[in-house]
């Protein structure tokens, strides 16, 4: 499964492969990594830093969206392999450490396993790394004076629904949504923009209200977890989303 680089603006690039995606920022005071792959994935998120001129030591630090596995698995071997800061909203710095979980079961994946494409879906992520349930005990919270620490000042959404803590990002003026707003996944029946499968939010319905969040932000640029950039109102693309 190749990376797909993509230059978003000058400081931000989104990198894409068919599973997940993560955002890489540059500027003057380093590297960002918001999310990071699945654990088996760290050789595509190392290739994605590699096509920029950057290796691992130059990560300043990884920012999650939020603590599934297919978002900051890789960055469990940066924290422990070059102390690499992770950071991601208070609510979810629990979830990071695996103080607890929230997220789909193998049980709610079988009552699916009669459709093909999810036991397609769910041998290749178990193939990157899906089962592992290693967190990262050093996880610290993202407040102002971090944000303004770090590469690109990332602004902090918070779009709680996905999982408690679920924050999304405004990196030079590019909305980073993490799962809150997607515009495909392996599992979806179509492509533009949408919530993933009801199976894998924690609260559905503070899903929906973290959409109407997002309708309120005025940038036109998104980088989503799963799927493609979307160009065009975030507004239309909450609208989109949103159940009818």
């Amino acid at each position: 499964m190749a990376v797909n680089l993509t230059a978003i603006t000058e400081h931000v690039h989104m990198a894409q492969t068919p599973l997940v995606n993560w955002t890489i920022v540059t500027d003057s005071s380093g590297v960002l990594l918001i999310d990071a792959g699945f654990p088996g994935q760290r050789d595509d998120v190392l290739t994605s830093l590699r096509e920029l001129g950057f290796g691992p030591a130059d990560v300043t630090a990884i920012l999650l969206t939020h603590a599934h596995v297919d978002h900051f698995g890789s960055a469990i071997w940066f924290a422990e392999e070059h102390a690499t800061p992770v950071y991601c909203h208070a609510e979810e710095v629990g979830h990071a450490k695996r103080e607890y979980i929230q997220q789909a079961s193998p049980v709610d994946l079988l009552l699916h396993a009669w459709q093909p494409r999810w036991v397609k879906w769910s041998l290749d992520i178990a193939r990157k790394g899906a089962l592992v349930h290693a967190g990262i005990p050093s996880t610290g919270a993202l407040t102002e004076d971090v944000a303004e620490r770090l590469p690109g000042r990332p602004l902090a959404i918070p779009t709680p629904g996905h999982t408690g803590g679920h924050c999304s990002y405004i990196v030079d003026g590019v909305l980073v949504s993490g799962d809150a707003l997607v515009t495909g996944h392996p599992l979806a029946p179509r492509n533009g923009p949408q919530l993933l499968h009801r199976v894998f939010n924690h609260d559905e319905a503070g899903c929906v209200r973290s959409l109407a969040a997002l309708a309120m932000l005025e940038t036109d640029v998104l980088i989503p977890g799963h799927g493609d950039v979307w160009r065009g109102p975030i507004r239309e693309a909450a609208r989109q989303a949103t159940p009818r």
